[in-house]
């Protein structure tokens, strides 16, 4: 049985979703009022799709299974699913998302690029299943990056969510259902703390662009990349993990290192951080958990030199 994605607006995004679909064998059907956007997305595709068959392709991928439209209604004929990417201005992805909702069978789900936006914002003049518009929020390079924000609106059920997160497993991404629906989502917050702060470090002298992305790819991006956040400080605590890392460090969150204003730290909240992170442990002891990553690092740290060569230049201040 094929699986048919529509894509709406084929720009960097858009053209992400259209050469994923295509490398998983999924018939794509995209609309763009631009006249070169056809010529744009097959020069996109061509460029990606050595990366993909080095991922490996689906038996039936092609990127002839792609055909333009010259209108929303058009589009949305037999799809499974239908990913917008307008660009990033409410008032016009209300009015693309209405157009969509008002066109597209009442089971199909919608998802919506939108990196901040909140699905009951983009929900409000959609009257024909608004419940099927949510927030499907990827990340550049959306042909190779899997992470994929599903966020469920005021007028969202249980089921929505449910089919649309089966969807994107086919597209072979890793869907994160977003508990609760808030500005900027999870991933997008986490990235503009970070790029805040960064530009605080530049303006106030502190180091320039090129040495503060070396701290990231030498330092914490490579522990990241396999354990993000919080089971990184989790192994910080030693034996005892995240509960001796937060006794140990926690009073340093008060102190004036960032321009931001932490979180209190209260028992409720300490132990909900440590019962996450033995969660994510899964009963495995730190020793277990440092071999892993450490393994881990030392595959990784050649990558990095044969991709960031740029960084060569910075081995004496790093």
């Amino acid at each position: 049985m094929n699986h048919q994605l529509s894509v709406i607006g084929t720009g960097v995004i858009g053209n992400g979703w259209i050469a994923r679909a295509l490398a998983q064998g999924w018939d794509v059907v995209a609309f763009d009022p631009d006249p070169k956007a056809p010529a744009r997305t097959h020069a996109f595709i061509e460029n990606a799709w050595p990366s993909l068959q080095r991922l490996g392709l689906a038996e039936s991928a092609s990127p002839t299974r792609l055909r333009f439209v010259d209108s929303v209604e058009e589009a949305v004929i037999g799809a499974d699913l239908i990913q917008e990417n307008v660009p990033e201005r409410l008032e016009l992805k209300r009015e693309m998302l209405a157009a969509l909702d008002a066109a597209a069978e009442k089971h199909v789900i919608i998802g919506s690029s939108t990196s901040g936006f909140k699905p009951s914002d983009l929900q409000q003049d959609c009257h024909n299943a608004p419940g099927r518009v949510i927030v499907a929020h990827p990340f550049n390079p959306v042909y190779l990056l899997p992470l994929v924000e599903l966020v469920g609106g005021e007028a969202t059920v249980p089921d929505q969510l449910a089919r649309a997160q089966a969807h994107y497993q086919a597209l072979a991404m890793r869907p994160l259902v977003v508990r609760r629906e808030i500005e900027g989502h999870i991933a997008d917050r986490l990235m503009e703390a970070l790029w805040r702060e960064a530009l605080h470090l530049v303006n106030d002298g502190v180091a320039t662009t090129e040495e503060i992305d070396a701290a990231v790819v030498y330092g914490c991006g490579l522990r990241w990349s396999l354990m993000g956040t919080f089971l990184t400080f989790h192994l910080a605590g030693g034996e005892q993990g995240m509960r001796h890392m937060l006794e140990q460090f926690g009073p340093a969150l008060k102190l004036p290192w960032t321009k931001l204003e932490a979180p209190e730290l209260t028992n409720d909240l300490i132990d909900r951080v440590v019962d996450g992170c033995n969660h994510q442990a899964a009963g495995r002891s730190v020793a277990e958990l440092d071999s892993r990553r450490d393994d881990f690092l030392v595959e990784l740290l050649g990558l990095v030199q044969k991709y960031w060569p740029e960084a060569e230049g910075l081995e004496g201040r790093i």
